[in-house]
């Protein structure tokens, strides 16, 4: 029995030992289900209790595009509740500001000194407002032309006008002083024959020729001023990077292989849908596209509904215009192109950028026109003043007409009315909805960019300045604001017979310039194909 009872005790040690064990490892896994579960708890509210009080940032807030921007914009950093409030005054939860901010610029300034590169330039002979000029100059400041040229005369010269313009960074005013036109009539242009058939007449051709003289001054300009290139523009055209990696002319010309001299934007026609258009930059969607950038098929075969009766496809010019890059012995020819005294540059154009042209879009540009040209309205006549047949048509309208016939005329002619029409060409690729420029000016306008400008400039210009504006602007030789007289320009009847004679004793010639050309007509078509 003993040895029984002693027999039985190792077995229920082993008993007790493994009943301890098993309890153990209850407890063990129980604790480590509990630290489980409350671990991402607290976690959980931790994390809350950080973002609630401003210490956290929600990845999806930061990582998310912002609906606001556009291609090439940033966000502007903003974080105050005050810049998080919306147009209708409630605080936006996501904190993303609507204050729009661009590659190129800083602190309301454009960085135009910047050694961001290519670095881009743009001339033009104007003399349009501030409502025209100040949209048009930021917009490609924007898209990164880092300095203006500008040749003023007219409203431009004006010193209400001028001194803001003074103001901006990276542009640079010339008026149309007597010792302007001076210097230009000692222009070896003068003593050549590309630009001959052009010179001693009024109105367009006068313009076409000062534009050259400015464009060859402006290459000086720019080369001293270390650009790479250098686009003549008006102020009613603004570049359409289409195409590149970004919303940036300077993306799109920094791909331009080296060895192209030049780079020729095909030119697409605003078609305005309204006869009250008052701002075409922010007001203006649709355009015309450019015979370069359409199936032939295609634009011979809606030639007739995209033209409505009117002399040619485009109302104007449908050449285009160009970017060239600044080296030696450049020269204009004419403007819409450049050349080069010693060689033919090579020359590629754009697949899908484009310059964007606002022709006619103010019903107020008939007789704009019609006030700057003396004229008279004959269909003999206007062909000294215009070289394209619809400025022909527009100029002996405005002339003749009574304020009725020419809104009647405008709305037939100019103005996109028919919707069914608008529909079926966008639908073929003839019409072009284009809304990036709208969006990149309207967000200038609403940050308050343009009226700083003219406030600063209204305070900060000093007297002395602002009266070497006056005096400038007052020695001008233009005749009246917003007018192109049809003098000659800076030259003598003796001069130009010295001239002539040169051009026919000069065996050392070149093509005459390229003038506004309109798009091939219908009758080319067998040209063509």
């Amino acid at each position: 029995m003993a040895g029984l009872y002693s027999s039985s005790r190792p077995s229920s040690s082993s008993s007790s030992s493994s009943s301890s064990l098993s309890s153990s490892q209850q407890t063990f896994t129980s604790r480590l289900l509990l630290l489980l579960t409350l671990l991402p708890l607290t976690l959980a509210f931790f994390a809350f209790i950080l973002q609630w009080r401003g210490g956290l940032t929600d990845p999806i807030t930061r990582w998310s595009p912002d609906p606001f921007q556009f291609p090439g914009m940033v966000n502007s950093g903003s974080n105050s509740p005050s810049d998080r409030r919306s147009a209708s005054g409630c605080v936006d939860l996501l904190g993303q500001s609507r204050s729009p901010a661009f590659p190129y610029y800083k602190d309301w300034k454009f960085d135009f000194g910047s050694d961001l590169r290519p670095k881009i330039c743009i001339i033009s002979s104007t003399s349009a407002g501030l409502e025209q000029t100040l949209p048009w100059i930021f917009y490609h400041k924007v898209i990164g032309v880092s300095t203006f040229f500008l040749f003023v005369e007219g409203k431009a010269a004006s010193p209400n006008v001028s001194k803001v313009l003074e103001s901006i960074p990276g542009v640079k005013v010339i008026y149309r002083t007597k010792e302007l036109e001076e210097q230009q009539a000692k222009s070896r242009i003068w003593n050549e024959t590309w630009l001959a058939s052009f010179f001693y007449k009024p109105c367009n051709y006068e313009l076409f020729v000062k534009q050259s003289l400015n464009m060859e001054m402006a290459i000086v300009m720019a080369r001293d001023a270390g650009m790479d290139w250098i686009i003549h523009l008006d102020t009613d055209e603004l570049i359409h990077p289409a195409g590149a990696r970004e919303y940036s002319l300077r993306q799109l010309l920094s791909d331009v292989p080296g060895n192209v001299d030049m780079v020729v934007f095909p030119n697409y026609e605003s078609s305005v849908e309204r006869d009250d258009i008052k701002e075409p930059f922010t007001e203006v969607s649709m355009f015309k596209k450019n015979y370069d950038h359409l199936p032939k098929d295609v634009y011979f075969g809606n030639y007739k509904d995209a033209t409505r009766g009117n002399p040619n496809y485009f109302l104007t010019y449908g050449n285009g215009k160009s970017a060239a890059r600044i080296q030696d012995h450049l020269r204009p020819n004419g403007a819409h192109r450049w050349h080069n005294y010693m060689k033919t540059p090579k020359e590629i154009k754009l697949d899908e950028a484009a310059v964007l042209h606002y022709t006619y879009p103010k019903f107020s540009d008939l007789t704009s026109r019609r006030d700057r040209c003396g004229c008279k309205p004959t269909k003999e006549d206007v062909k000294r003043c215009f070289m394209l047949e619809f400025d022909r048509a527009a100029f002996i309208i405005a002339s003749t007409a009574t304020e009725e016939e020419m809104l009647r005329w405008y709305r037939e002619r100019v103005v996109w009315t028919d919707k069914a029409l608008n529909l079926k060409l966008l639908r073929k690729g003839i019409l072009a909805r284009i809304y990036a420029p709208m969006v990149v000016i309207q967000g200038l306008r609403e940050s308050g960019i343009f009226s700083s400008i003219v406030q600063s400039a209204q305070t900060t210009l000093s007297k002395d300045k602002f009266l070497t504006s006056v005096e400038s602007s007052n020695s001008s030789r233009v005749d009246k604001p917003g007018i192109i007289s049809s003098r000659k320009i800076g030259v003598t009847e003796s001069q130009a017979t010295a001239r002539r004679i040169l051009e026919i004793t000069n065996e050392f010639s070149y093509n005459s310039a390229i003038p506004p050309l309109s798009p091939p007509v219908l009758d080319d078509m067998h040209m063509v194909i």
